[in-house]
This record gives structure tokens, C-alpha cells and sequence, in this order.
């Protein structure tokens, strides 16, 4: 998206000045009241612009900020809630996150509706019906040494180190380690594009994370070979689940699936947007 003139929010020592705390963006144009539900119990309600609206609360603008990290939780947890129950009421919307302040009233918060309609209009048409899953598929970390030990150059490398002498074999020992990793990770990335392969089809889009993520203590012993976040409609997601559940019960692998989830992985291009 352009990016207009002005920021999101102002720093705490910066003077008073009106400001719109956004919520998400909603696939509707009418006028909406949805009490003192909001942060801190402020009132939230939509700013319509055309066939579209943001949902809002006044605030100041600046950011919402505390060393206390039960407020911090409290704020955040709250932040999700009301763009929940205004999914329930309007069906898709755009999740926007936590702490996207404009500087000014509603008429700058429709100002930025009508800069940005189009490209609005096109993110709302491509989350219609669709939410975000989270998958992280897990491999035996003991199946992954014994299918890497059992290739034909790892054991031959092998011989040859037991051949040689403690001195002579120092070099040869470091070429091992590193054939050695290179066989993981080779191991690794053919079933993980593999299982990409399968997912993919019930996937509208798919968005990755890092596989280096730490381990849940159920399932010590195994490494993440795969961490998505799936854009899947509702549809799709009951096939999704029965070919993840097949994957799960395959020898040495476990799946965690998660969701449905606002689908903040896929509206990332606007959620730092700055309006004036």
C-alpha cells in the first residue's frame, strides 16, 4: 500500500492530541455501536467509508504502553476480543495489530479508507471464508541419525576414519561432521517439502515460520522440520485436519494443529500503514 504522510502513533512525551485506536477493517459500510467494550473501556464503534469500515475507539495518540505485564496481557487479550466479536458480526475483517494508532478523528480514519479502498477491497475479498491455522510438524531426531547414517558416503567416510590414525584422522573427522550435517538437513528439507507438497492443496495461502522455534516438552526428542501458518477455508480445513492426522500417525512424526486464528500472517503490508 502507499504510504501517506504522518505516523501511527506519537511518543509518550509528545503533547495531547486526538487520535483513533483501529481494531480491523470490516467488510461492511453501516454504522456500528458496540459499547464500552474496547481497552481500558473505551467505546468502540465503526467509521464507515463506501461499502467498508474501520472499527475504532477514541484515545490519545500515542501508544499504549506499561511495565505491568498483566496489563499488557489484559490489553492485548482485549485488543483480540473485540475483533472476534466483531467477526461474529460482520464476518470477514482485516485484523489489524495491537497499538495501530492514527493521529486525528474519524474523518482521518476515513480519509485513509478512501486512499486505501482498493487495495482494502482486494485483502477483504481474498480473506472471505477463510482463517489462519497454524501447523508445526515434528520429526524423531533418532529417525533422522539412522537414515543419515545409513547413507553409502557417510559409512564410507566412516571406514575410512577408523583406518587411519588419531593424528592422520583429525581432518578427515571434521570433513565427516560436516557431510554429516549436510545429510541432515538434505534429509530434513526432502520430507519437509514433501509434507509443504500435501498441505499445500487445502491451502489458500501459506505463509512460513522459523523451524528453529523451541521445542514443546511433548515432544522432546524430535526437531521441527516445518512451521507454517495456513490461510484455509472453512471447507478445506475438516480435509486439512484428516491428512494432518494420517501425517501424525506416520513413525516418527508429530503434528500440532492449531486455529482458527484472525489471519495476521497475511495482512502484514498494512499493518505498520500510516495515515496523516
Amino acid at each position: 500500500m502507499t504510504e501517506s504522510q504522518g505516523e501511527l502513533s506519537m511518543s509518550s512525551s509528545d503533547s495531547y492530541r486526538e487520535g483513533r485506536y483501529l481494531y480491523c477493517v470490516v467488510n461492511n459500510g453501516r454504522m456500528a455501536d458496540f459499547g464500552h467494550m474496547g481497552i481500558e473501556g473505551n467505546h468502540v464503534y465503526t467509521v464507515p467509508f463506501d461499502d467498508i469500515g474501520a472499527v475504532v475507539h477514541r484515545c490519545e495518540a500515542k501508544p499504549y504502553t506499561t511495565k505491568d505485564t498483566k496489563i499488557a496481557e489484559e490489553w492485548i487479550l482485549t485488543h483480540q476480543c473485540v475483533i472476534d466479536l466483531v467477526t461474529r458480526e460482520f464476518g470477514t475483517v482485516i485484523p489489524l495489530a495491537f497499538d495501530t494508532i492514527f493521529k486525528g478523528g474519524d474523518q482521518t480514519v476515513k480519509e485513509w479508507l478512501r486512499e486505501e479502498y482498493d487495495q482494502l477491497r482486494t485483502l477483504l475479498a481474498k480473506l472471505q471464508g477463510k482463517a489462519e491455522y497454524g501447523i508445526q510438524i515434528f520429526l524423531e531426531k533418532d529417525l533422522i541419525e539412522k537414515a543419515t547414517g545409513e547413507n553409502e558416503g557417510i559409512q564410507s567416510l566412516r571406514r575410512e576414519i577408523e583406518k587411519r590414525s588419531e593424528g592422520a584422522a583429525y581432518l578427515l573427522k571434521k570433513k565427516f561432521e560436516k557431510r554429516l550435517e549436510l545429510e541432515r538437513r538434505t534429509f530434513i528439507d526432502k520430507h519437509a517439502k514433501s509434507l509443504y507438497d500435501e498441505i499445500v492443496k487445502f491451502a489458500e495461502d501459506v505463509g512460513f515460520g522459523p523451524s528453529s522455534s523451541e521445542v514443546p516438552e511433548k515432544w522432546k526428542g524430535r526437531q521441527m522440520i516445518l512451521n507454517l501458518a495456513c490461510l484455509a477455508l472453512e471447507e478445506d480445513v475438516q480435509q486439512l485436519g484428516k491428512m494432518l492426522g494420517e501425517i501424525n500417525n506416520r513413525e516418527g512424526f508429530a503434528v500440532r494443529f492449531t486455529g482458527p486464528w484472525s489471519p495476521y500472517s497475511f495482512v502484514g503490508r498494512i499493518k505498520n500503514q500510516k495515515a496523516k
